[in-house]
């Protein structure tokens, strides 16, 4: 088993598991085009391969394949928007309750964050496929479990009793836990995607006591790493690594913080190590699902005053900590959200393209697209003024310290054309997602800035089920977008 970090040396070895095969057509129906396909191979599995077919997603690809002019988009997204579901998933029932193990692709983990995001932009298609909605829930449920097991970790095993490479970092691993690096995110999703499926369908059946359970335990999680006391709180973090970013400082808890309300992340989406604690991107993901939880537990059938009241309490700390520290004034853009704080006044100015981040927070509903805050932040974010935002021969885009310099991530690619409101600058983006796909019919983890066959994690499925979402998204919002044959 290997980390992501380890993965980017070894990329050239990896496969999607996914062979090119000639099918008898591309995908489910490539009569609804008017263009020869013979270029352009369906690289999904074989239909009996796959490990999860959903007739509603299906139907979806069919539709939107429809509405797209140039032939390589649609081959792209034919062969991403069904990722997750092809090569990821194992669906079973255990006790009664539907339970759904979701892997990130090349590695064999289930991370908190990314099963969510795989998983999450098939959640307006689960009223047409009950098998789709049953999948879902049991993501959900398996989630639970996970975040029962210890609320502090990022990633899983199926299996609970099998022992992690890292067992022996400096930390309170157990058995069933693949990496254990606190990231506030790796809390907040799961609510995220627990909420979108409850909104979608009115189907309260997964929020049980078991759910409830791993719910106290995100707001017990939070507030302990509030750090209210000027302590570090029971988490601490160390591994015995050449990588800076693996590691934490201070005995494994990182730079001092000034309590102030915000929460600390030890590590970003990236699974990297935050400068100052305070994540700001993820601390307002954080005021989101606060949010959500008040709703689903002022519901009637599921009224619990004391988790509202914890959950309220919570969210104003939180919100009063991002209104006094959060917010920064730039010396050349004015008002803007500051990436990470200390509540000391220091504050560090970049983004990643991981999510959540600067630039992906209107996806996250965590602001408007429009606001002139977020506007801001997002020239800063989309400049020479962010330290990981590269333009070179192959396209411009965010990176980060994860893949190291002139690294771009076409997920950050991805959201800027789904937070954007022009049309000519959704185009351009979807444009470069095409030019860098290398010819392999996949999105990719990075890409270096000047030569889009260098490039890391072949088998990417959150970045390639991302980037169906965005070209579905497009379909509905913009799509005179797609009948563009010179994207």
């Amino acid at each position: 088993m290997q980390s992501r970090r380890k993965f980017i040396k070894n990329a050239g070895i990896f496969s999607a598991g996914l062979l090119a095969i000639q099918s008898e057509a591309f995908g489910f129906n490539s009569d609804a085009f008017e263009f020869p396909l013979k270029d352009f191979v369906s690289q999904r599995p074989p239909l009996a391969e796959r490990k999860f077919t959903s007739k509603a997603i299906e139907a979806a690809i069919v539709k939107v394949k429809k509405q797209i002019v140039n032939p390589e988009l649609a081959w792209i997204f034919e062969n991403c928007f069904p990722n997750t579901l092809d090569t990821t998933v194992e669906f079973e029932v255990i006790d009664g309750k539907p339970d759904t193990y979701v892997i990130t692709g090349d590695i064999d983990a289930m991370w908190l964050r990314d099963s969510t995001a795989q998983i999450w932009p098939y959640i307006p298609f689960v009223k047409q496929d009950p098998k789709l909605a049953e999948l879902v829930k049991g993501v959900i449920n398996r989630q639970a479990k996970c975040i029962i097991l210890d609320p502090y970790a990022n990633a899983f095993y199926k299996d609970f009793n099998k022992e992690s490479e890292w067992k022996n970092d400096l930390t309170d691993m157990k058995p069933g836990i693949h990496e254990r690096k606190w990231e506030i995110d790796s809390l907040c999703y799961p609510v995220r995607l627990a909420h979108g499926y409850w909104k979608e369908t009115g189907d309260i059946s997964m929020f049980d006591s078991h759910w409830k359970e791993a719910m106290k335990l995100v707001l017990k999680t939070f507030k302990e790493q509030q750090r209210m006391d000027g302590k570090g709180g029971p988490y601490s973090f160390q591994r015995q690594t050449a990588w800076a970013t693996d590691g934490v400082p201070l005995s494994g808890y990182g730079y001092p913080v000034k309590p102030c309300g915000l929460i600390v992340s030890t590590f970003r989406p990236s699974d990297d190590s935050t400068l100052f604690g305070y994540l700001i991107p993820s601390n307002m993901f954080a005021i989101e699902i606060l949010g959500y939880l008040i709703e689903i537990f002022s519901l009637p059938a599921l009224k619990d005053n004391d988790i509202v009241n914890q959950a309220k309490e919570l969210r104003e700390q939180v919100q009063k900590g991002l209104n006094e520290h959060g917010i920064i004034n730039h010396p050349q853009f004015g008002k803007i959200i500051a990436f990470e704080v200390n509540g000391y006044g220091s504050f560090h100015m970049m983004d990643d393209a991981n999510v959540p981040s600067l630039l992906s927070l209107p996806y996250l509903g965590t602001i408007a697209p429009d606001d002139p805050l977020y506007l801001n932040t997002r020239k800063v974010v989309l400049s020479e003024n962010n330290p990981f935002f590269y333009r070179g021969k192959a396209g411009e885009g965010i990176g980060g310290p994860h893949t190291g310099v002139d690294t771009i991530w076409p997920m950050s690619i991805v959201l800027r054309a789904i937070t954007s409101i022009d049309e000519t600058e959704i185009k351009n983006c979807i444009s470069t997602l095409i030019k860098t796909n290398a010819d392999t019919g996949f999105m990719h983890e990075s890409f270096h800035k000047d030569d889009v066959t260098k490039f890391t994690r072949k088998w990417f499925a959150w970045a390639n089920t991302l980037f169906g979402e965005m070209i579905v998204h497009t379909s509905n919002k913009y799509p005179q977008a797609l009948k563009d044959k010179n994207l």
